[in-house]
């Protein structure tokens, strides 16, 4: 393609529109955010992230206790958002029709259970 003398400055200013875009585009790759899974909450994020929304004397309650996964520097308190959801999944409890056929199953597989015959 080329360009008349009279041409140039409408594509200079064309040119420079899209060198601005790509810069922008270039910028925003830099600065992506951290994968939802990887992000760190710190103790005040927690209590507004999980579901019952607890006090921070609960949260520091759990932490002694062990029972929710933590890690801390600096002495902080630090949550990584992958360990909290799985920590919240194994407290789900199983429907009695999930029960039953966990029982169905050990019954079947044990020798001289009602269904072994």
């Amino acid at each position: 393609m080329e360009l008349t003398f009279n041409e140039l400055p409408q594509a200079i200013s064309q040119l420079r529109e899209d060198m601005a875009i790509i810069k922008q585009l270039l910028l925003d790759k830099g600065t992506e955010p951290q994968s939802e899974e990887n992000r760190w909450y710190d103790l005040s994020e927690l209590c507004e992230y999980l579901p019952d929304k607890p006090a921070k004397a609960t949260i520091y309650s759990y932490v002694h206790k062990m029972e929710i996964p933590f890690h801390k520097g600096q002495k902080k308190l630090r949550f990584l958002k992958s360990e909290i959801d799985e920590w919240l999944k194994t407290g789900k409890r199983k429907t009695h029709a999930e029960i039953a056929k966990e029982a169905d199953l050990y019954l079947a597989n044990k020798k001289g259970g009602r269904y072994a015959r």
